[in-house]
Formats: C-alpha cells, sequence, structure tokens
C-alpha cells in the first residue's frame, strides 16, 4: 500500500474492496481451467484481509451456474470460513432497520452482529443473473451463504410490480453511506418499471445531504436491445458512485455520467467466461475509500487471472499475400495463422516473467474472416500442435464469414446476413426468447400459435433452458387454457368452431397488447410449475418411504424373494420376474408412481397425465365432465379476480406463502420517497481532509453492537 494512501486511512474512512463477476465454478470439470475461479476469489479474500477493509461488497454472479455443485459450494464455504471468521473488530455500525433490509432472510441481521458468530470481514453481495432466485421457495445459492452466517444478502426484490430499495446505512466515525442494491432482474421487465415509475428507492429523512450514496447493480449496462438493458439516465441523481456488475469487461476507473452527475465503476469479472474482447482486458478489483462525501478508488491487479490474447485475422486485407484461385492457399492461410499464434504465445511468455502465481498455459484466440472465396482449413489438426501449450487448444481458431445480402428481387423478408456479422461468441446476447420470437415471425400460418403468444412462449423455453424447469412449458399451457375456457363461458359463445376460434384470436389479442398482464399470466405458470415439482418430489418420497416399508419385513421360508419384492421398473414387458403383477407393484402405466386403484383418487403425475387431453372445446361439455377446481390436485394458491371495462377476466395466482412473506417495507419514520436533490452536495474524489461536524440523526435509535472477543 502506498504512503499516499495510507495516509488517508483514519478513523472516519471507509475501506470497502469491490469485486463482481466471480462466477465459482466455470469450468470445474476441466482439467487445466477447473480452479481458475477458486484461484481468483482466495486472492480477493487475501486483498481484502491484506489491506484490512471494512468490508467486501460483490456485484453478484459469485456463481457460475444457478445450482453450483458440492464441490463448488464447499471451497466457497472453505473460504470463506478462512478469511471471514476472526477476532479483529468491527470498526463500522449499521444504523437502519435491518428486518427492512434482509426481511427475506431467516436471521435478519448483519452477521457480525450474530452472538454465535465471530465475524472479521463482513461480506455484502447482490445476486446475478446466473445466482438468482429459483424454485419454489425462490432460494438462491447466496442464501446458503447467508444462512450460514457468511455472506450478507441485500437488494432482493420481492415484488414485481412496485419495488422500494431501502438502503443498508452504515457508519463509521463521521462518514455515513447508504448501501443500495438490486439483485439481478430480467431488463425488460426492469426497463418497463422504470418507465412506469414502479421503482423507488428510499432515502434517509434526517440530512439527507450527509449521506454518501452507493447503489449496487447487477443489469446490462450496455445496449443490447431496444428494452434490454438499463440507461444510467434511469437512475436517480442524488447517487454518488454506481458500482455495475454483469458486464466482464474491467472498466474500474470511475467516470462521471454528465447528465445525472454521479460516477459509475465497472469492475468486471474476475475470470474469462467468454473468448471475447472485452475479457482479454486486464481484470482487476478496486480498493474504494469514502470520507464523508468523498470518495477514491484504487486499482489493484489481479495476480492469479489466467492470461488471454486475441487478434483479428481478415484475409481480403493481404490481397498479395492469399489469392482464392491459388489450389495451395489454404496451407499458406495455415501457417500464417500457425506464426500468429506463435507470436501471441511468445507475448504471454515475457509478460509472465516474475510472476510465479499466475497461471502457465495461457488462452489464445485468433478470429479469422474468410470471406471473399477463402476456405477454412482443418482446426482440429492444427489444434493438436499448441495442445500442451495453451489452456483452449480445441477452440484457438474460429473462422467467420460476412454473409452477402440476397437480391432485392428474391422475396426474401429477413435478411439473416445481418445476425452474422458478429460471431456469437462475442459476447453476443442473442436469447432463447428471441429465437422463439423470430422463428413465429417467419413460421408459416398453419405452424402459427393460436393460444399462447410468442413472448409467454419465449419466457417459459427461456426458463426450461436456463433454470431446468421441466414443467414450464406444460403449465403455461395449462394455466392459459383454463383462463380462455373461463372467458369463453363467460362469453357464452355458440359451441361453434368457426366462433370459438374468433374469440380466442380476440383473447390472445388482447393479451398482447397487456404485457403486464401476460408477465404476471408467465410468472405464475412459473410459480405453478416449482409448486408441481415440490410436490412431485413429496410424492417421490413417500413411494419410497412406502416401499422401504414394505421391503424390510421378514419372509417366511418358503416365500419367493424375487416375487416379493415390489417391481422397481416402468412395466414396458413381462419378462424379468413377471414384473408388474404383484400387489405391489408401482404403477400400471409407463410413467406412473403407485397404483391407484379404483377406490384411491389419482395424485401426483397421474393428475398431471390428465391435464394434457384438456381442450377448449371442454368448456361447453355438461359441467360434471367439466375440469373444475374440485377435480384438480390441491395446490396453495390464492385466487384473486378482478373486472375490468373490457368483460375480460383477470386472474392471477399468487403462492400462499409469497402472500405472507410480503413485508411492508416502506419505513416512513426513517426514509422518504425523494428520488433527487440538488447537485451542490455530491460526492466527489477524496483528496482532503473533511472538516464537516459530527451529526448523529440516529444516535438514540442505532443498534446495541456486541463486544468483540
Amino acid at each position: 500500500m502506498s504512503s499516499s494512501s495510507s495516509c488517508l486511512d483514519d478513523e472516519d474512512t471507509f475501506k470497502i474492496l469491490v469485486a463482481t463477476d466471480i462466477h465459482l465454478g466455470f469450468m470445474e470439470k476441466d482439467a487445466v481451467r477447473g480452479n481458475d475461479s477458486f484461484s481468483t476469489f482466495d486472492e480477493i479474500l487475501r486483498l481484502a484481509q491484506d489491506n484490512e477493509v471494512d468490508f467486501l461488497l460483490l456485484g453478484g454472479d459469485l456463481f457460475h451456474d444457478n445450482k453450483p455443485s458440492r464441490r463448488t459450494l464447499h471451497i466457497c464455504l472453505e473460504q470463506l470460513r478462512k478469511y471471514c471468521m476472526g477476532d479483529r473488530p468491527i470498526e463500522f455500525e449499521v444504523l437502519s432497520d435491518q428486518s427492512v433490509n434482509f426481511g427475506y432472510s431467516k436471521f435478519p441481521w448483519v452477521n457480525y452482529q450474530d452472538n454465535n458468530l465471530n465475524i472479521s470481514l463482513p461480506v455484502f453481495s447482490v445476486h446475478g443473473n446466473h445466482d438468482d432466485p429459483t424454485g419454489a421457495d425462490a432460494l438462491c445459492a447466496l442464501d446458503i451463504l447467508s444462512c450460514a452466517g457468511l455472506v450478507n444478502h441485500f437488494g432482493r426484490a420481492t415484488s414485481v410490480e412496485k419495488i422500494d430499495i431501502s438502503p443498508v446505512l452504515l457508519q463509521k466515525g463521521r462518514s455515513k453511506i447508504a448501501l443500495y442494491g438490486l439483485g439481478s432482474i430480467p431488463d425488460e421487465r426492469l426497463y418497463r418499471m422504470f418507465v412506469n415509475k414502479q421503482v423507488m428507492m428510499l432515502r434517509p429523512r434526517e440530512d439527507e445531504s450527509s449521506w454518501f450514496n452507493l447503489f449496487v447493480i447487477h443489469q446490462n449496462r450496455s445496449k443490447h436491445g431496444p428494452t434490454n438493458y438499463i440507461p444510467e439516465q434511469f437512475l436517480d441523481d442524488f447517487l454518488d458512485l454506481i458500482i455495475w456488475g454483469h458486464e466482464h469487461e474491467c472498466k474500474i476507473n470511475p467516470t462521471r455520467n454528465e447528465q445525472q452527475l454521479f460516477y459509475v465503476s465497472q469492475p468486471g469479472s474476475s475470470v474469462a467466461t467468454s473468448l471475447s474482447p472485452g475479457e482479454a482486458e486486464k481484470k482487476h478489483v478496486g480498493l474504494l475509500r469514502i470520507k464523508g462525501k468523498k470518495m477514491n478508488m484504487q486499482k489493484i491487479p489481479l495476480q492469479t487471472v489466467r492470461q488471454f490474447f486475441i487478434e483479428d485475422l481478415v484475409l481480403s486485407d493481404y490481397p498479395d499475400i492469399f489469392n482464392p484461385d491459388n489450389p495451395k492457399v489454404t496451407q499458406e492461410i495455415e501457417s500464417f495463422c500457425i506464426e500468429k499464434v506463435e507470436a501471441m504465445l511468445d507475448t504471454a511468455e515475457r509478460e509472465r516473467l516474475g510472476n510465479a502465481r499466475q497461471p502457465d498455459k495461457p488462452l489464445i484466440r485468433l478470429r479469422v474472416d474468410y470471406t471473399g472465396g477463402f476456405e477454412p482449413f482443418n482446426t482440429l489438426r492444427f489444434s493438436q500442435k499448441f495442445v500442451d501449450r495453451t489452456a483452449n487448444p480445441k477452440d484457438i481458431i474460429h473462422f467467420f464469414r460476412h454473409k452477402e445480402q440476397k437480391d432485392k428481387k428474391d422475396n426474401i423478408t429477413i435478411n439473416f446476413g445481418k445476425l452474422d456479422s458478429k460471431p456469437l461468441f462475442e459476447g453476443s446476447t442473442l436469447r432463447v426468447e428471441d429465437l422463439v420470437k423470430e422463428y413465429f415471425k417467419t413460421a408459416e400460418k398453419n405452424v402459427q400459435l393460436s393460444l399462447l403468444t410468442e413472448r409467454g412462449m419465449g419466457e417459459a423455453v427461456q426458463e426450461f433452458v436456463d433454470k431446468e424447469e421441466k414443467d414450464a412449458l406444460e403449465e403455461l399451457v395449462k394455466f392459459q387454457l383454463e383462463k380462455t375456457q373461463r372467458f369463453l363461458k363467460e362469453r357464452q359463445i355458440d359451441a361453434e368452431e368457426d366462433k370459438i376460434d374468433e374469440e380466442v384470436r380476440k383473447f390472445r389479442e388482447t393479451r398482447k397488447t397487456n404485457t403486464n398482464e401476460e408477465e404476471e399470466e408467465v410468472r405464475e405458470a412459473m410459480i405453478r410449475a416449482r409448486a408441481h415439482r415440490s410436490q412431485t418430489a413429496d410424492i417421490d418420497m413417500s413411494d419410497d418411504d412406502e416401499l422401504m416399508r414394505k421391503v424390510s419385513g421378514p419372509l417366511s421360508d418358503d416365500e419367493d424373494i424375487g416375487a416379493s419384492m415390489p417391481a422397481r421398473g416402468r412395466g414396458r414387458g413381462r419378462g424379468r420376474g413377471g414384473r408388474g403383477q404383484t400387489t405391489t407393484t408401482r404403477g400400471t402405466s409407463r410413467r406412473g408412481r403407485g397404483s391407484a386403484g379404483a377406490d384411491q383418487p389419482s395424485s401426483g403425475r397421474a393428475s398431471k397425465a390428465a391435464g394434457k387431453n384438456m381442450s377448449i372445446l371442454d368448456a361447453f361439455k355438461p359441467s360434471s365432465r367439466q375440469p373444475t377446481a374440485r377435480n384438480m390436485p390441491k395446490k396453495t394458491y390464492s385466487e384473486d379476480i378482478e373486472d375490468d371495462d373490457s368483460d375480460i377476466e383477470e386472474v392471477s395466482f399468487t403462492p400462499s406463502s409469497f402472500v405472507e412473506s410480503r413485508r411492508t417495507s416502506s419505513t416512513s419514520t426513517s426514509y422518504s420517497r425523494k428520488s433527487s436533490q440538488s447537485q451542490a452536495a455530491k460526492g466527489h474524489f477524496l483528496d482532503d481532509d473533511d472538516d464537516e461536524d459530527e451529526f448523529d440523526p440516529f444516535k438514540k435509535s442505532a443498534p446495541s453492537r456486541r463486544g468483540r472477543r
């Protein structure tokens, strides 16, 4: 630490180590790169300990996978316990209502105030898009760390209708920080909520100008679509510094937004998760010092990050060397690429000298644009030359070319050449939802959606792919089918197919224009899918318990063990000991679990199979055959029906646990809903001492802090 920096450290100065996008567990099964994320996280924690920071601030995506492996969780817990527990006293205190800041936790208080823990390095973190809450209980990996008392998870929004961001109020000496946080939310949804004024940042009522307002966000910063990002202008202008996660390119030096007059710091990722130019920038973490309304960000380069070099080669730029008509041009291109890769390896070797902590095999990427009649060579044969010298021998070379635009005389409605103008690996944000929308835009009429919307289908497919919600599509179809049936019954439509189709089409168009309602439908379908998964898991466990109870009984000497054991198969045939013929046989259908007799009500997967045979015409059958609520599986949903002027029934389902857990987070005695202030008191870089008088508006209500051991 430099002497100029150390002289700034006093009893009024906050010292915060800032990092984002650590991605623990990235490529953990790779023999060469498997430990990269763990080594860098260990270095970050060591830097926090060596610099004696007040706390470590993480900007999301601590884990790479939504459901990290046991190995990843074990290493993370091991490292946090190694560096975060100890006897060093905590020199700042929390002044805000912690039941509001951490209300969704079973332990709603900061971990260093827990009498059962001895924390020397508090960690505050928001969740990212890789480790966001999912499942029936809306849990994420950070909740496990929070329950263990190793991480303070904050900035979690519990409502999709309105977001009130309550800051964690911290004080050290005469310096006070209002720490705001917002975990990852789908960009399009959050964009719309900002436009509709549904995001409110609460401010302390007392002495607003004395607080340094620090905001941690994990969203797209660069524009990837009309609404698939969050403009900086959406954020309140009373903020002083924004820590922006999710973007992997390191731009940690604070840059000033001249319109909002706040600073934005983008720390970037600590491990390269894609072979794109943004990942090739040197990786850093930031040591942030805050004193009063002044700040200073010190860049600290990471020493354990694997080197990454990337270059572009456009063959058409070398007409004197490469001639497409030359029969040996492919061999010449390959030889030229070998020279390029060798040059990058030499550069890596020179830069690695003197740093024993850096991995010895670098990442190398050579992007070759072969537009102009050239042909690519065999990349597998090429990679064999560098197996022992690079960390990514299989994808060193990437060939791409720009497709030429079609003539106007060809009746082509979509120009796919624009899609191929940039390689997909370069941080492309083309999502499954976009592919679904693009498909239905160009699909023929006979394969167009008639009941669902493209947006709803796209989000359901996204949940299926990203979060492994296997029932997402089915629950969305069932939910929308039920709603459409109720709509048709209320309208008293004649049982004629043409009229039904017309009403369904109108109903679908109405939903497409009402984006809020459509988003609520998708969200409700996802909740139902998660609840169904939990029910199925409970049924499977009860079946297994019953099986063990039956099997554990003693057998008589004359009993055939093979005949007495319940069959555990799918019942596809009569072989293997007469499977499926005893009284304890599990399942009479191919996928059924548990035999349902004539007197037993069906449950679990049996009811799931029955739901697949529903149709619009079922709404016009006698009531005895209609799938009413009495015949549906029992689920914990509370139903709210609101009628508007359009005679369309709007039904929203909300899990009872979710309704009960919603808290009134507006603490009127401590916060005000003002969104902006005069710019006269804006924060600036820390360069001298602050002579402000001590003023503690929370002196009487500050929670008592336990004594240190």
